[in-house]
């Protein structure tokens, strides 16, 4: 692994960091950072979920105070108090969570901040297109953000970033819910931001973005920086390791074979058992009145997983939210085990066996005020009451066995839940579906969003295990090559309609991103 080079002799550092340090109560989430940002570069931080990467971002960012070290800008000592000086020293950030005023439209989201005084919203709105076709983004100005996928409102947070021509552009995992096109697009621009003169930090977990645009990388682990590259492109394998690699651990070659997603054996391969979730007819509205899912039929088998696949904003969202009991269907009907279940509560759901992992688990997956145990030991309260009264002890006990089991990292059981990063959150949420019981069906929406290379493969081993079990699961995600390892079957939606369904081999490849693309639509 190389070591990142010295300052070229005619350009200083935009932003230095020297053995920064951060503690929350007794556990480090920084020991001793130190990092030089150059001007056009593009600078990728890796590091497994926990290890530090939001954390430093934020500190950059004015949202934390450092416990120790210093940080100066263009060689200016710099201690941001919040993000309001950060922003003032031309440091932006797009956040993993959404900053948004949900009433407002996406113009006036957009607009927040960006002028003083009397604000020409003509001449502003121009602004924002010009940065959208600069972008290569597609946004709705006047729709609400209520009425936005989540793609979408990512793709506002950015754009609101980028219209701010930052001199350091801070990118917390920004492309987890964009489309390929979309991601080409804003590495495009993210490379034209640094040939200006800028630095950008990308945190990502692919590796194709790493080996396309990133000109040096950091890899964090436990709040340290244990690797350094300034060829990122041709290090990827070391990186990966340093990244998950601890002593003791596999070796290299072995741990290539555990982080495979072995494809398992078609549905169409082996007798099949009863359906757990048929879908009707099913559509649904948004707050509009324009339809966002029309007609949907379709089937999941006990012990099969079936991938829906799209591109962002095609049904998915719709269709995950109906089934979860937090939208209303406008026709059709979907039943459980042969229970029909249109018009059930997310409890009734629960108590029917179906485990429910969101595609947003900030907003309505967890309870962010809450402890870690508490969230992920909700569906199973009743267990640890008695005489009206939570056994705290025997849930801090259940609660550390799921947080071994499932590798959710945190100081303790009592650690506030928003507290965690965002991919033990959604470990945790995981966790707490999976191990509903009884578990007929799991909807998995989004599950390995905001995962490290290692999380992604723990998760799909344990979904492939409640396969295994007999469980049918219906797998929402905007990752193809996931879905391509992992399913049984593939239903690709587009415009809220099924294009066609087939297994996942590689000749079927093609065919897939041609019903993605709407290649046959008939309306």
């Amino acid at each position: 692994m190389s070591a990142l080079p010295s300052p070229r002799p005619d350009a200083a550092p935009i932003l230095s960091l020297d053995g920064i340090g951060k503690r929350f109560g007794t556990f480090t989430a920084l020991d001793g950072v130190s990092l030089d940002l150059m001007p056009g570069d593009v600078h990728c931080l890796l590091g497994e979920n926990g290890a530090g990467k939001s954390t430093l971002c934020n500190v950059i960012f004015g949202v934390h105070q450092p416990d120790s070290g210093a940080m100066r800008v263009n060689g200016a000592p710099y201690r941001p108090r919040d993000p309001r000086e950060a922003l003032a020293n031309g440091i932006a950030m797009v956040h993993q969570h959404f900053s948004l005023v949900d009433d407002a439209s996406v113009l006036d989201n957009l607009l927040l901040g960006q002028a003083r005084g009397w604000l020409h919203r003509k001449r502003e709105a121009e602004r924002v297109r010009d940065v959208l076709a600069g972008v290569g983004l597609e946004l709705a100005l006047e729709a609400k953000i209520a009425d936005l996928s989540v793609g979408e409102r990512q793709r506002v947070e950015i754009v609101k970033c980028l219209m701010r021509e930052p001199r350091l552009l801070l990118l917390d995992e920004p492309t987890a819910v964009l489309l390929p096109a979309e991601i080409d697009a804003l590495l495009d621009t993210c490379e034209r931001v640094a040939q200006r003169g800028c630095a950008v930090v990308l945190v990502t977990h692919k590796l194709k973005e790493i080996s396309r645009i990133a000109t040096h990388a950091t890899v964090l682990q436990s709040g340290r920086v244990v690797a350094r590259s300034a060829s990122p492109a041709t290090d990827i394998d070391r990186l990966v390791h340093a990244m998950i690699h601890r002593e003791g651990d596999d070796t290299p070659d072995d741990l290539s074979a555990r982080l495979s997603l072995a494809k398992s054996a078609s549905p169409y391969s082996r007798p099949l058992q009863d359906e757990v979730l048929q879908v009707d007819g099913l559509s649904a509205r948004d707050a509009d009145g324009v339809t966002r899912l029309a007609d949907c039929t379709l089937v999941v088998n006990r012990g099969e997983i079936v991938g829906i696949a799209g591109v962002e904003g095609n049904g998915q969202s719709e269709l995950g939210a109906v089934l979860a009991g937090m939208a209303s269907a406008s026709a059709g009907r979907f039943f459980i085990a042969g229970r029909d279940m249109t018009q059930a509560s997310p409890r009734e759901l629960t108590q029917a066996g179906v485990g429910i992992v969101p595609e947003d688990r900030h907003a309505v997956g967890c309870v962010t005020g809450m402890s870690l145990a508490d969230n992920l030991l909700l569906n199973h309260l009743d267990r640890y009451t008695r005489a009206g009264f939570l056994q705290r002890r025997a849930m801090r006990s259940a609660a550390l066995e799921l947080m071994q089991r499932f590798d959710v990292r945190a100081s303790g059981p009592d650690a506030l839940f928003g507290g965690l990063s965002g991919g033990n959150q959604q470990k945790a949420v995981l966790a707490r579906e999976l191990t509903l019981d009884p578990l007929v069906f799991l909807l998995a929406a989004q599950p390995t969003r905001g995962l490290d290379v290692g999380a992604v493969a723990a998760v799909y081993s344990h979904i492939r295990a409640a396969r295994d079990r007999g469980v049918g699961v219906l797998l929402i995600s905007s990752e193809l090559d996931e879905l391509m390892s992992v399913a049984d079957r593939i239903v690709v939606l587009y415009r809220g309609r099924i294009m066609g369904t087939c297994t996942p081999d590689a000749g079927n490849r093609g065919r897939i991103g041609a019903w993605m693309a709407g290649a046959g639509e008939t309306a």
